[in-house]
């Protein structure tokens, strides 16, 4: 079979080294010189909506997936009467919009923190009054790994927080206190099947993903969260595999956003699961039976950010994934995995290596 993806970063490199296991063929469209997954499979070297690419790209393929979800729904939707598009482009447009998705939540009863729409400062001062302080400014579109938001702590916040990021459509979320952050991932054919992974409990630092360790035991989290996917999957007529990020407080469980590709929170599966969250989504989009996950232990990563120390290259536990992409500050440049038979060896492996390569 072959696959389409529009996107050559690390994702697309480790959808490619999964197909290459199930004896699929990828061909990718990116326009950056050296992108990772060119080692997985030929590269169009065009921007990610150049409708010469992605005519090819469609000619070439059985089905087109993306590895990131700021792909031009149009160009998606210009395609899709020539070739299979998964996930679908109207799933996409729902991620692309942060009040679109807010609203997608609220209309399937998943839990979420209470939000308004900002279009003006005035709107802005209304959403301070209505949902209280502190709060999160975010951009609508675009943002990514805590960037293009502002806290406002205080009514003195309001004015600075318009000035930076007024020009663009926003939105206000409630600061929530949560306890710590998890993420579900799951998978649904077209067929309707449906799988769920472990949840996953996340550790961010400036926005970025640092430290992720599976599974969460807690059953009572485990099964909610598993009815708040199978909702979205179900309502969005989805396949392939999303990812959805929730807050953890108190006993509540509260969704912040989904992503509508293979996630960087599942990266743990590929040693620690089978199958993992990319074998699963490319099982997804051919319509293939997907497999329940069975756990191989328990896992943990840890995101490489700007740098690989050379220690990272000689461990004796853990295994080490280079995207082979060039240095620069705040790059996710690769991720390390541990898996071990009890939480206590994993935690003991996980500050092993955070020494080693920090």
């Amino acid at each position: 079979m072959r696959i389409g993806i529009i996107g050559a970063g690390q994702l697309g490199q480790m959808l490619g080294f999964a197909a290459r296991d199930l004896g699929m063929q990828c061909q990718f469209i990116d326009p950056s010189p050296d992108p990772p997954a060119a080692v997985c499979g030929p590269v169009i070297r065009a921007a990610f909506d150049d409708p010469d690419a992605l005519a090819t790209l469609a000619r070439n393929s059985d089905v087109v997936t993306y590895e990131f979800e700021n792909v031009p729904v149009a160009a998606l939707e210009k395609i899709s009467d020539q070739v299979t598009v998964y996930p679908p482009p109207s799933a996409l447009r729902f991620a692309q919009d942060r009040l679109a998705e807010k609203q997608l939540f609220s209309n399937l009863d998943i839990p979420l923190p209470a939000f308004h729409p900002v279009d003006s400062l005035a709107d802005l001062e209304a959403a301070a009054e209505t949902i209280g302080l502190p709060l999160v400014l975010k951009t609508r579109r675009l943002g990514y790994d805590g960037k293009g938001q502002f806290v406002v702590k205080q009514q003195a916040d309001i004015a600075a927080a318009w000035r930076q990021l007024g020009s663009r459509d926003l939105i206000a979320e409630e600061w929530i206190n949560f306890d710590y952050e998890v993420s579900a991932i799951g998978a649904r054919n077209d067929s309707g099947d449906f799988i769920t992974y472990p949840l996953t409990q996340n550790e961010h630092v400036d926005g970025i993903l640092r430290v992720s360790r599976a599974p969460v035991a807690d059953e009572s989290l485990m099964q909610r969260a598993e009815q708040y996917m199978h909702r979205l999957l179900q309502h969005l007529n989805y396949v392939g595999v999303l990812a959805l990020e929730l807050f953890v407080a108190g006993d509540r469980l509260l969704a912040n956003e989904f992503a509508p590709r293979v996630h960087n929170s599942g990266h743990w599966s590929i040693e620690g699961a089978k199958p993992s969250q990319f074998t699963a989504h490319l099982m997804a989009i051919s319509d293939r039976q997907l497999e329940t996950p069975s756990l191989c232990g328990y896992a943990g990563m840890l995101n490489l950010i700007g740098d690989i120390p050379e220690p990272a290259r000689q461990l004796s536990n853990g295994t080490l994934h280079d995207y082979g992409k060039e240095a620069r500050p705040g790059r996710k440049l690769g991720h390390i995995t541990v898996v071990a038979d009890t939480i206590e060896a994993r935690e003991q492996l996980l500050a092993q290596i955070s020494q080693i390569v920090t």
